[in-house]
């Protein structure tokens, strides 16, 4: 049995990824994500990866992890570009809590669906290369709940919470 956990596309960049599992709830779970690029009119697998499945963890408002990318081959191809000018197209998983409604992935609103999870790609040049976008957690109301930033490995929530325990 196969399963779409989530996809995304970035219209903008002209990118896009799905998330898939392969035999969901079974100790053999697998999962695969395929990163697209539209080119020429088409949308062209250019790369992706699979591994053990993951189980689901309770996340209090946002944690971000297993991002992943690959370097645009179908642009790679236009001249005068060559592979050291071709952008890089990334992606990484997003968890969120019961209270976010949206998040926010640099200028993109994506609303959160029903089990919590979403994968969120982008287009970014070799320069920036593992540097993703800023992404907000927002509430039903559109309030910032919190925020992560493009190098941050807590998010603001989470930070708050720490100095409130210390």
């Amino acid at each position: 049995m196969l399963t779409v956990v989530s996809a995304d596309v970035d219209i903008t960049a002209g990118v896009g990824e799905i998330w898939i599992v392969w035999r969901p709830k079974s100790p053999r779970m697998r999962e695969h994500i395929a990163l697209v690029e539209r080119y020429d009119e088409q949308w062209r697998h250019v790369g992706g990866g699979g591994c053990p499945g993951d189980d689901p963890v309770d996340v209090d408002v946002l944690d971000v992890c297993s991002g992943g990318g690959v370097l645009s081959l179908t642009r790679s191809l236009d001249p005068p570009h060559s592979m050291t000018m071709a952008p890089l197209i990334s992606c990484a998983k997003v968890r969120l809590g019961r209270d976010v409604a949206h998040v926010l992935v640099g200028g993109r609103r994506i609303a959160v669906p029903e089990q919590r999870m979403l994968i969120a790609v982008w287009a970014s040049s070799q320069i920036s290369r593992g540097v993703r976008p800023v992404v907000v957690a927002l509430g039903r109301d559109g309030a910032e709940l919190s925020r992560l930033g493009p190098r941050d490995s807590l998010d603001t929530y989470t930070w708050a919470r720490l100095r409130e325990e210390s």
